[in-house]
């Protein structure tokens, strides 16, 4: 899938699409098709759009909250390349490690801090993140562990030629809000 400058609703009215989505917990999945999208607006320096997969009627992060985080990451420029998923990272029991962060540091790359920050937990969300909201460096988070996809994620992104021609990588991701912790008063 590769959206250029189409907005993302647009995009998929045209294409008339059935997005299928698994969710993976404590040993069972449920796939879930959903027909009817729900979009989202979602306000950074620029907007961009989202797909609200699932929806809850939780609680949203702030600034400052350390937020837990399930994500797929997919490159657009590479006709939809999983560069990373924590799905993928397992602890000693064979569990999928989540991603953690807090939110409002910079250390997350910005499409997904503003993704974040209007989820509910509980909720999932497919955000289309446009190359100004993605990768401005290599030492932004989250960054796949294995060295062959980080290279790989890397050389595209930040490829010359691309990026002479005014083309960024449009990335993908899946993003599920596990938990927060909020924040303590001082």
């Amino acid at each position: 899938m590769i959206v250029h400058d189409t907005p993302l609703n647009s995009y998929y009215a045209s294409t008339s699409w059935i997005i299928n989505i698994t969710i993976r917990k404590d040993n069972w999945a449920l796939t879930k098709t959903i027909q009817s999208l729900s979009f989202c607006t979602i306000p950074n320096d620029g907007f961009f759009e989202g797909i609200e997969l699932i929806v809850t009627s939780s609680t949203t992060p702030s600034n400052g909250d350390k937020v837990v985080i399930h994500y797929y990451g997919r490159l657009a420029a590479k006709q939809g390349w999983r560069f990373d998923s924590t799905y993928d990272h397992k602890d000693q029991n064979g569990e999928p490690l989540p991603f953690e962060f807090v939110l409002g540091s910079g250390k997350v790359i910005s499409g997904i801090e503003s993704a974040v920050r209007s989820m509910k937990v509980g909720g999932i969300r497919r955000v289309v993140i446009p190359p100004s909201q993605g990768y401005q460096n290599t030492s932004q988070q989250p960054i796949p562990p294995n060295f062959f996809d980080r290279q790989r994620l890397f050389t595209t992104i930040f490829n010359p030629t691309r990026l002479a021609n005014g083309e960024g990588s449009t990335l993908i991701f899946d993003i599920e809000l596990v938990s927060l912790r909020r924040r303590r008063k001082l």
